[in-house]
């Protein structure tokens, strides 16, 4: 081995890495994006479930025991609920991930030695934000029932419950990670192919020469656009189906809400990604420099939407950076429709804040687009 030639080969690729600092700041960058993401954002710990509260009894003894619940960390009360079903509408639209619903007779029949009984309806579509909350609610009953047992003398514990909490699972009461996560793929799938799709047409077009081809045409800007993502909105249509068939015929994932919503909420979806893929398209003029930047989409889009790691459980900054994310709402969307069977008149923010983002990134994606070579 030539000594002289190999020294030469390696000073030859760094001057050619230092010729190219758009792919030296990625290198640098991405390191640190992941360590603060997965460090400082990601964790599986679930607290401070929203809450509501149906405390029809509205004693001291009733507010005791929610005291109790909360004080475990793992339930965090945003309101009342006037009445069963609209504590149940509040954990359908996603208001709240929990209810309490105690009954008017609670503290009388604390009081007169007879089981009260209290139910905890938990959002179990994620199992992992939810099994630490259903351990929680049935461990501070098991612990009031000691107390109790231990004022009332001469009664056996076995024998009779003094407070019988009964916790319902909510949609997915086998707690069965698949019911969560093939949803949550369809959405993943759809972001990030799309995205990349769309980010690579345009400039693989400047690369080859066909663009300068469209800029000669009297097409407007925002005619080239929508020709650019039309046939990308059935290739979505596609991918969605094949995993939406899968996922029910294999894995066992209900569809319990209308499919004609699901398509027409998915359409903004769709639209969204396209116009933040030609978005991206427009920063870069080569396929590389296009990927360096999709790679800060992709990788939040994976962490901080609510896919892999529940944002409850996430501070409040990665939340908000989440909430800037088209997919954050789809998610909330598509789980909402597959797996608690509601509808638009539940999920209109969600399905309003994507119409937000796919005309406010088609929009930038036009003004950023020139029909000129330079």
């Amino acid at each position: 081995m030539n000594r002289a030639r190999l020294g030469s080969m390696i000073r030859k690729e760094f001057v050619q890495m230092r010729r190219d600092p758009g792919t030296l700041r990625i290198v640098l960058a991405v390191p640190v994006l992941q360590l603060l993401l997965f460090g400082y954002a990601i964790r599986t710990d679930v607290r401070n479930l929203p809450t509501v509260v149906f405390d029809q009894s509205q004693t001291q003894e009733s507010r005791e025991f929610v005291q109790r619940l909360v004080a475990t960390g793992n339930f965090e009360v945003h309101g009342a609920a006037s009445s069963y079903r609209a504590a149940l509408a509040a954990v359908d639209r996603g208001a709240a991930r929990a209810a309490f619903v105690l009954p008017p007779d609670y503290a009388r029949d604390l009081k007169r030695g007879r089981t009260a009984a209290v139910q905890v309806l938990v959002d179990a579509s994620d199992p992992t934000a939810s099994s630490s909350a259903i351990a929680a609610a049935q461990l501070v009953g098991q612990t009031i029932n000691v107390e109790q047992v231990q004022r009332r003398a001469g009664v056996a514990l076995a024998s009779q419950l003094p407070i019988d909490v009964r916790v319902r699972p909510l949609y997915n009461p086998a707690l069965k990670s698949n019911v969560f996560v093939v949803p949550g793929i369809i959405g993943m799938i759809l972001s990030n192919v799309l995205i990349m799709l769309t980010a690579m047409s345009l400039v693989r077009e400047r690369e080859t020469g066909t663009l300068e081809q469209l800029i000669v045409t009297p097409l407007a800007r925002t005619e080239i656009m929508l020709g650019k993502i039309t046939p990308y909105v059935l290739v979505g249509y596609v991918q969605m189906t094949t995993v939406l068939l899968l996922g029910h015929f294999v894995f066992g994932v209900p569809v319990r809400g209308p499919l004609v919503t699901l398509y027409a909420a998915s359409l903004l979806f769709i639209v969204a990604n396209l116009g933040m893929g030609l978005f991206i398209s427009t920063l870069g003029r080569t396929q590389q420099q296009v990927v360096q930047s999709a790679v800060f989409i992709m990788l939040p889009n994976v962490l901080l939407s609510g896919f892999m790691f529940p944002r409850e459980a996430m501070p409040f900054a990665a939340r908000a950076f989440g909430a800037l994310l088209p997919l954050t709402y789809y998610l909330q969307l598509i789980r909402g429709i597959v797996l608690k069977g509601v509808g638009l008149r539940e999920l209109w923010p969600q399905a309003a804040a994507l119409a937000a983002f796919a005309l406010g990134f088609f929009w930038f994606a036009t003004q950023r687009f020139h029909k000129t070579l330079e």
